[in-house]
């Protein structure tokens, strides 16, 4: 890396990203590849920040993805960047820009400043075009000495180049590679379907058995619906395309309401729900209705996988910076060597495939959801004994 005395000679920034263009199709993780690209492109420029902003093509916006202060990234991802912006400007004519000074620029969008504390002075912004198609801008922020020239511009310009075309490759690789899983998946649903029909319309079959296979079909289609639903859910989370909406709640209120969504299903075997709130309000700033979904996901699987007459203990508390949810069961527990695949797609694990059906992505979108939040999420687990599941999540209080 550089300090701020050094300047960068034009051959070494050359050479450099020679070398990083091989670092940048090494890797198909979306996460991992947005960072080395704005890492690199704080060196190659010498700036203080920067930050990637994605497009959606259906919605015709821009959002911001990765900036190199994660925790910054939760508090502008709600924030819908303007066509009129710097950023929106350099999106829509496809072309680079330099900004000595973006309180003289009349496009400056300074609420992105305002919300993370941040003095913006100067910026590069250049465009992610890959095949003529607009991937997104790559902005670069505050050079640490001296200012920003055209030579930096050029530098970033190849680099977001090749930044794009790997943007654009990872979305490709990971919506073949599901899609592949996905097919896959429904195999087997629809074979059932298939050959329930095919039996429903031989003629010795009796109406008790044909209405017993409509069930089945019925089941099987619920089944598809509910994996279809999921895999779109993961598609978004995994291509960077989920919008978040960032609001600050009382986490006590919610864990209450996923309580009485879950009760129902509970009382069925007896499960007792147990509800641990601190007195004082947890006030949480993240995307309600995705921190309502990581909940509901966690109490579901723990009474679907629990036994009759157990409980279901779901806790929070909050220390200076971090808000924990705890999910623990009496339930059947997941085997020592399952527990290392458990968050991964599609998987399911053998022992607890005759106890309940499902569609194996449940606790991939939770881990994306939270990880998305900045937070992280851990499970413990003992054979016959039980499971819990521990959620992390930034509080940002002041924020």
């Amino acid at each position: 890396m550089l300090t701020e005395s050094e300047s960068i000679h034009p051959l070494q920034a050359y050479r450099r990203l020679i070398e990083i263009s091989r670092d940048l199709a090494s890797t198909f993780d979306l996460d991992t590849l947005l960072r080395r690209i704005i890492r690199v492109a704080t060196e190659l420029s010498h700036a203080e920040e920067a930050s990637i902003l994605l497009y959606d093509d259906s919605k015709k916006e821009l959002f911001f993805r990765a900036t190199t202060n994660r925790i910054n990234e939760q508090l502008i991802s709600t924030i819908v960047v303007p066509k009129e912006s710097i950023a929106g400007w350099v999106a829509l004519h496809r072309q680079s820009v330099i900004v000595p000074d973006v309180e003289k620029d009349e496009r400056w969008f300074g609420s992105v400043s305002k919300t993370l504390q941040f003095q913006t002075r100067s910026l590069i912004a250049v465009p992610l075009i890959a095949q003529d198609k607009l991937i997104g801008v790559l902005e670069v922020l505050n050079k640490r000495k001296g200012t920003f020239n055209e030579q930096d511009q050029e530098i970033l310009l190849v680099l977001g180049a090749q930044a794009a075309v790997a943007i654009e490759n990872s979305r490709l690789f990971h919506q073949s590679d599901l899609i592949a899983e996905l097919v896959h998946e429904i195999r087997t649903p629809l074979s059932s379907i298939n050959t329930m029909t095919y039996l429903m319309q031989r003629p010795n079959v009796t109406q008790e058995q044909r209405l017993s296979f409509c069930q089945m079909i019925q089941n099987e289609a619920q089944r598809l619906n509910e994996l279809t639903t999921a895999f779109l859910d993961l598609a978004r989370l995994e291509s960077g395309r989920m919008t978040f909406h960032i609001t600050t709640f009382n986490l006590c209120d919610l864990l209450a309401e996923c309580c009485q969504i879950i009760e129902p299903k509970a009382s069925e075997n007896n499960i007792l729900l147990q509800l641990e709130t601190p007195k004082a309000e947890v006030a949480l700033k993240a995307d309600r209705d995705k921190i309502k979904q990581v909940v509901l996901n966690l109490l579901s699987n723990a009474v679907k996988y629990n036994r009759p007459n157990g409980f279901v203990r779901i806790r929070t508390w909050q220390d200076t910076d971090k808000t924990w949810i705890s999910v623990q069961d009496s339930g059947i527990g997941i085997p020592e060597e399952s527990l290392k695949r458990i968050f991964q797609r599609f998987y399911r694990v053998q022992t607890t495939e005759h106890v309940a059906a499902g569609t194996g992505l449940g606790l991939s979108i939770t881990k994306r959801i939270i990880e998305s939040h900045g937070g992280e999420i851990t499970v413990k687990s003992k054979l016959g004994e039980g499971t819990t599941f521990t959620v992390c999540l930034p509080s940002q209080h002041g924020s």
